[in-house]
C-alpha cells in the first residue's frame, strides 16, 4: 500500500513540475519515464496550430478600435532618451562619449537579455545596434526595420525546412513569433 502511495505521490510531483514546462520538454520527460507516450505532431502541424491561435488573438485585438494617441505611439523611444536622461548612456568626458564601451553599453540596463545557452551572434558580442536604434524608431522595440523585414537583412542563407518557413511567413507570422531574437534554451532560438 505504501509503495503505491509513494508511486502515486512521485507521479503527481512530476506532473506538477512539468505543468510549467514547454511542450517539447514535457514530451521528452514523459516519454523517458513512461512507455506508450504518443509522439509530437509534425512541425508543420505544430506551427499551424500556433498560427491559428495567433490569428484568433490578432483578430480579437483588432476588433478593439485604437485611439489616435495609440496610433501615434506605434513607434518607440528609448526611455532614457525620451526622458532626456542622456547621462544614463553618454559621458562627454570620455573619448567614446559613452559610459561603457559600445559592446557593453546595453548590458548596463539590460543584463538579463542573454539568459540562455544558445545566443544570437550580434547579441553575444554586444552588437545590439545591428537590429536596434539607440534613441527612437518608427518600429516597436526600437527595431531598425519592420518585424517582417529585419531578419532578412542579415539572414540571406537558405532556411532549414524551407517549405515550412514559406508557409509560416505567407500566413502573416514573423521570425520573432517562433524564434527569440536574443537567446534561447533550444537550438535555433525556438520559443
Amino acid at each position: 500500500m505504501q509503495m503505491r502511495l509513494r508511486l502515486l505521490l512521485g507521479v503527481m510531483c512530476i506532473a506538477v513540475a512539468l505543468w510549467g514546462c514547454d511542450p517539447l520538454t514535457r514530451h521528452k520527460v514523459t516519454s523517458t519515464i513512461f512507455d506508450g507516450v504518443p509522439s509530437l505532431p509534425p512541425a508543420d502541424q505544430y506551427c499551424q496550430d500556433y498560427h491559428e491561435r495567433a490569428l484568433l488573438e490578432e483578430k480579437q485585438l483588432a476588433s478593439k478600435k485604437k485611439t489616435t494617441a495609440e496610433i501615434v505611439e506605434s513607434g518607440s523611444s528609448h526611455p532614457p532618451y525620451k526622458e532626456k536622461r542622456c547621462d544614463k548612456c553618454h559621458d562627454k568626458s570620455k573619448e567614446s562619449g559613452l559610459i561603457k564601451p559600445r559592446d557593453e553599453l546595453c548590458f548596463v540596463c539590460h543584463p538579463k537579455i542573454i539568459d540562455n545557452y544558445y545566443i544570437h551572434g550580434p547579441a553575444s558580442v554586444g552588437s545590439c545596434l545591428e537590429c536596434h536604434e539607440p534613441h527612437s524608431s518608427g518600429q516597436k522595440s526600437l527595431l531598425k526595420a519592420e518585424r517582417g523585414k529585419l531578419c532578412i537583412v542579415c539572414h540571406k542563407e537558405a532556411r532549414i525546412a524551407t517549405s515550412m518557413h514559406d508557409k509560416v511567413t505567407s500566413s502573416g507570422l514573423f521570425c520573432m513569433d517562433c524564434h527569440n531574437p536574443h537567446a534561447g534554451a533550444v537550438k535555433y532560438f525556438l520559443r
